[in-house]
C-alpha cells in the first residue's frame, strides 16, 4: 500500500503540471516572467481544481492507500492552496504587462468576468467550508451548496482558459482541456448520480434493529438479493442512505461497521443519536431498505499484522470500530494481547457491556477491559474521571512505549488522549486513529 501511495502521489503531481509542461514544450514564450508565472500558476490551480472531484469521489484505488479521512483532507487543503494561486493569478499578469484594468475595469470580456465569477465562487465555497460549524449551517446543506459550486466553478473556469489569452491556441492543448475537463465532470456526475442510483436499485435490507444503550442502536442490514455482504477490514467504515418512507428523512451518513467481518451474511453499524437525523435511527424498522458503500479507511489491525500486544482506549460511541476488531479476534481466535480502557459518562451510556465481557472470559483474544465513568452511580466500584495519563500507566502496563494504542473517541477525549501518550514515551508511529468528522 505504501508503494501505491507513493506511485499515486506521483501521478497527483504529474498531471497537475502537465498543461504547463505541454504549453511549455509547445511554443517559447516572449512575455515577461511575472506574466508566465500568473499563467503557469493558473494553470497548475486548474489541474488541482479538476483533481479535487476526483479526490472527493471515494474511488477505492484512490482511497484506499492512505485512508479516507487523510484523502479528504488533502482534498481540503489542496483546494484552499488552488485557491491562493488562483488569488495570485489576476495580480501577476497585472504587473507582467497585461495591465491593472484587469483588476478593477469594468470593460472587460465576458470570459474574464467569468473568470472573476469563478474565483468568487472558489472563494466561497473555500470559507462555507472552513467555517461551516461557525456559521450554523447543516451538513446537508452545505454538501448541497457545495455540490452545486463545484461544477459551477468548472465550468466557469474552462470557459475562462477556453477564450483568455493565447493558452490554447494549439491543438494540442485543446485537446488535452477537452478531456480534462470531460473526465471531470464525467466523474462527478458518475459520483453523485449514477452511482448512487446503481446502489439504490441493488440494496440492502434491515434485518434487525437492536437498542445498545441510552439513544443506541445497531442496525444489521442484509443484501436483499441474498448475497454476501462486500469484503471489509474490522474498523472500518460505510456510507448508508436509509429509505424508510413514514416521512422520515432520506440522508446519506458515513458510520463505523460495527460487525465483524466474519459474519458474511449481515453488516451492521451502531449508531448513537447525535442529531437530528441521527435521532430517527430509533424509528427504523426490519424491512426498511438501504443504499450500502463501502467499506472505507484504514483504521484496522489487519493492515498491522505483526503488531500483537495493543491497547484501545474508546470513549462513548467511539468503540464501534474496536468492537469490530474484538469481534473479528474472536471468531478467528487470535492470540492477540489487547487492553481496552473504555471511558462513558455514566453506567446507561455503557455499549456492548455484557458481549465485552464474555469476550474477556473466552479468552479470544486475550483482552482485559477497565471501564472509566465520568458520573458513576453510587455503588460503582470501578474506576472514576476520564481516560488519561494516570490510569493509561495503571492499566496499559509496562514497556507502554514498545504497545500499539488504537484511539477513537470524540475530538476533545483523542486529543487529550494523544496528548498523555505522548508524555509517556509513546512515539507517533505507534498511534493508530482515524478523523471520522471530515469537516474538522
Amino acid at each position: 500500500m505504501q508503494k501505491k501511495g507513493t506511485i499515486l502521489l506521483i501521478l497527483y503531481c504529474l498531471i497537475a503540471l502537465l498543461p504547463s509542461g505541454v504549453a511549455y514544450l509547445s511554443w517559447v514564450s516572449t512575455k515577461s516572467f511575472m506574466y508566465e508565472l500568473g499563467r503557469n500558476i493558473a494553470f497548475v490551480a486548474l489541474m488541482i481544481i479538476a483533481l479535487q472531484f476526483f479526490l472527493a469521489s471515494r474511488l477505492h484505488e484512490i482511497e484506499s492507500p492512505f485512508g479516507f479521512d487523510v484523502v479528504i483532507r488533502f482534498h481540503r487543503y489542496m483546494g484552499i492552496f488552488a485557491t491562493v494561486l488562483l488569488l495570485c493569478h489576476p495580480l501577476l499578469l497585472a504587473v507582467g504587462g497585461h495591465g491593472w484594468h484587469l483588476i478593477y475595469g469594468l470593460q472587460l470580456p465576458w470570459f474574464i468576468w467569468f473568470g472573476k465569477v469563478a474565483l468568487l465562487l472558489l472563494v466561497v465555497n473555500i470559507l462555507l467550508s472552513l467555517y461551516q460549524t461557525t456559521l450554523s449551517v447543516k451538513f446537508e446543506r452545505w454538501r448541497l451548496i457545495h455540490d452545486i459550486l463545484g461544477p459551477t466553478i468548472l465550468i466557469l473556469i474552462f470557459f475562462h482558459s477556453w477564450f483568455a489569452g493565447n493558452d490554447l491556441r494549439l491543438d494540442i492543448m485543446k485537446i488535452l482541456w477537452i478531456i480534462i475537463f470531460g473526465f471531470t465532470l464525467a466523474v462527478y456526475m458518475f459520483h453523485r448520480f449514477i452511482r448512487p442510483k446503481l446502489l439504490k436499485n441493488n440494496p440492502y435490507r434491515v434485518s434487525d434493529v437492536k437498542t445498545e444503550a441510552d439513544d443506541v442502536w445497531t442496525i444489521k442490514l442484509k443484501p436483499a438479493d441474498g448475497s454476501s455482504v462486500f469484503n471489509y477490514a474490522p474498523g472500518q467504515f460505510q456510507f448508508i442512505t436509509f429509505y424508510r418512507d413514514r416521512q422520515l428523512p432520506v440522508e446519506e451518513h458515513h458510520w463505523t461497521i460495527s460487525s465483524s467481518p466474519a459474519q458474511k451474511n449481515y453488516i451492521s453499524s451502531t449508531i448513537k443519536a447525535l442529531g437530528d437525523f441521527t435521532s430517527t435511527i430509533g424509528q427504523t424498522r426490519v424491512g426498511d431498505t438501504a443504499s450500502v458503500q463501502g467499506p472505507f479507511g484504514r483504521f484496522s489491525y489487519l493492515y498491522h499484522p505483526e503488531e500483537k500486544n495493543l491497547v484501545f482506549l474508546a470513549g462513548g460511541i467511539g468503540i464501534t470500530p474496536l468492537m469490530s476488531m474484538l469481534r473479528h479476534m474472536r471468531d478467528t481466535k487470535s492470540n492477540h494481547m489487547v487492553v481496552l480502557i473504555y471511558g462513558n459518562e455514566d453506567e446507561h451510556q455503557i455499549i456492548f457491556r455484557e458481549e465485552l465481557s464474555q469476550i474477556e472470559t473466552e479468552g479470544y483474544p486475550k483482552l482485559n477491559v477497565f471501564h472509566v465513568l465520568h458520573k458513576p452511580p453510587a455503588k460503582w466500584t470501578g474506576e472514576t474521571g476520564y481516560i488519561d495519563k494516570e490510569k493509561i500507566q495503571k492499566f496499559g502496563g509496562e514497556k507502554l512505549h514498545e504497545k500499539i494504542f488504537y484511539v477513537c473517541g470524540p475530538p476533545p477525549m483523542v486529543g487529550s488522549i494523544i496528548k498523555s501518550l505522548k508524555q509517556l514515551g509513546v512515539p507517533d508511529r505507534q498511534i493508530r486513529m482515524e478523523v471520522f468528522s471530515f469537516l474538522d
